[in-house]
């Protein structure tokens, strides 16, 4: 009769040991992906560093730009800067939610 091995589930430490460490990589992320935006719009549509913030953090989390791009290189960075933003969020998403996946995949025993 062959014994069945259980994976044991990760202790509670571990578990928010990991969440923590993933929470502040994303928060990490993203604080370098605002300051890649905000540097952008500054620099190439000459806007105020708090109007950069304000156009770069509403793209940054999806609901678009506040202030009209007038220039051809700012229109083309804020086109570019929207594509990286929708795939930043959702890798930044994947990576701070990880150990929660991770950890119900263990209590319904798949393994991950």
């Amino acid at each position: 009769m062959a014994v069945k091995k259980i994976n044991k589930l990760p202790t509670v430490r571990t578990f928010l040991l990991h969440l923590s460490r993933n929470l502040l990589m994303g928060l990490f992320f993203i604080a370098v992906a605002l300051f890649v935006g905000m540097l952008g719009y500054h620099s190439l549509q000459e806007m105020s560093w708090a109007d950069a913030f304000i156009n770069a953090s509403m793209i940054l989390s999806g609901m678009g730009p506040v202030t009209t791009m007038t220039s051809t290189a700012g229109k083309i960075f804020a086109g570019c800067y929207a594509l990286f933003s929708g795939l930043a969020f959702i890798a930044i998403m994947a990576l701070i939610f990880a150990p929660i996946i991770h950890r119900f995949f263990h209590k319904i025993h798949l393994k991950g």
